[in-house]
């Protein structure tokens, strides 16, 4: 699991500086994490994305934002409450889900959303 910056965000995923049309920069399917360390569901939520992370290696990428140091990045996305969860297809458009969604949900979300199995 990679910590994104605002830089790190436009140089892996996304430019949404430079572009209005959304292009993914990725290499593999991913999961960005917009959370904040006082979230409480944003703390039940890590170790599942850690668990997801090590499951779906090599498969899917998994990152995180902290929306407190990147408000810049929260804003440009409309995070409005954390966790929020952008699920990101190789040739789709971006989904985002706000939540602790349960691992379960996750596994549904990344055969039918992402197209990984």
């Amino acid at each position: 699991m990679e910590y994104l910056t605002g830089e790190t965000f436009k140089e892996k995923i996304f430019n949404y500086d430079d572009q209005s049309e959304w292009n993914f920069k990725g290499e593999l399917p991913a999961i960005i994490d917009f959370y904040a360390d006082w979230c409480g569901p944003c703390k039940m939520l890590a170790p599942v994305l850690d668990e997801l992370a090590v499951e779906y290696a090599g498969k899917v990428n998994i990152y995180k934002i902290n929306t407190d140091q990147e408000t810049g990045l929260a804003n440009a996305f409309g995070i409005m409450s954390v966790p929020s969860l952008l699920f990101i297809p190789m040739n789709d458009k971006p989904q985002m889900a706000t939540g602790a969604l349960p691992k379960k949900v996750f596994a549904e979300i990344i055969r039918d959303v992402l197209k990984v199995e």
